[in-house]
């Protein structure tokens, strides 16, 4: 599985996608491309006998269904946890340099209150993703 800030940024990208074309004005027709094909070249006053077909318009595009917008909030948690993960590796370094080598006890006892904090917050954080998947699992097997 790839990078979940890249997941959670793709998924907004195609949302915002998503979200402009449903309040962009509808279009006349369809755009030019800017090339002839050969029977537009040989052939301009033809025209065709057989009725056109209409295409349906869809009047509105559906909602996200409640599956989609809970695997939005599981790769936000999870966006969540990788930092969080990111915090607990950088209060660990800080903590062995203030102890080690600045031997400042009075501010390594603070900064291992807010290790303990994260960690804390880590486990957590991990048991609601876990416990949320199965939820998405759950909506996705009655989808």
């Amino acid at each position: 599985m790839g990078d979940p800030r890249n997941v959670a940024h793709a998924k907004k990208v195609s949302q915002e996608k998503h979200h402009k074309e449903k309040h962009a004005p509808p279009k006349a027709g369809p755009a030019p491309t800017g090339r002839k094909t050969a029977q537009t070249e040989t052939k301009p006053a033809a025209k065709s006998t057989a009725p056109q077909a209409e295409v349906p318009q869809p009047t509105q595009p559906a909602e996200p269904t409640q599956l989609e917008k809970s695997l939005v909030v599981l790769s936000k948690l999870k966006e969540l946890e990788f930092h969080s993960r990111a915090n607990i590796e950088k209060l660990a370094e800080l903590s062995l340099t203030i102890e080690e080598e600045l031997k400042q006890k009075a501010f390594a006892e603070a900064i291992g209150a807010v290790y303990s904090a994260q960690d804390a917050f880590q486990s957590k954080i991990l048991k609601l993703i876990e416990d949320y998947e199965s939820e998405c699992a759950r909506l996705s097997g009655s989808a």
